[in-house]
């Protein structure tokens, strides 16, 4: 069974954050960052290179592959800001609601945090957060 790369480091979250080229995705970095402390009342953490992460649940798939992960987390790069939320029942129906991104199964993906409704992507956030606290994922929020 192979390894996770992504696991917590002692990187530090600011230095990560302030070291952000493109200036609107640094100052949106700082933003989620405190709005994802707020909502989960957990500390900022660096999982592995590039993800700020937040708590963490642990997962096992059918193949018997299993591990630990941040239970919300984001990543600001350098084309987009990237969430990773989701994974509950309501949440289509958040995202009819939330404004400009784009997604994948398990990330989020934001030009800036101006195009959503950020009320609604809190909501998005604490749901995710709360998902992870049960028997994985799936349940409504």
């Amino acid at each position: 069974m192979a390894e996770a790369k992504t696991k917590p480091t002692g990187v530090s979250v600011d230095a990560f954050l302030d070291e952000v080229e493109h200036p609107q995705r640094c100052a949106d970095g700082h933003e989620v960052r405190q709005m994802m402390e707020r909502i989960t009342g957990e500390p900022a953490v660096m999982w592995g290179p590039s993800i700020v992460g937040f708590g963490t649940y642990h997962y096992k798939y059918a193949s018997g592959h299993e591990g630990d992960m941040c239970r919300v987390g984001f990543s600001p790069r350098a084309a987009k800001l990237v969430l990773y939320v989701g994974g509950f029942a309501d949440y289509e129906a958040m995202l009819e609601r939330l404004g400009k991104y784009k997604r994948s199964k398990a990330c989020l993906y934001l030009n800036k945090l101006a195009d959503v409704d950020r009320a609604v992507l809190e909501e998005i956030i604490r749901c995710t957060y709360d998902a992870a606290d049960h028997d994985g994922f799936g349940h409504g929020c």
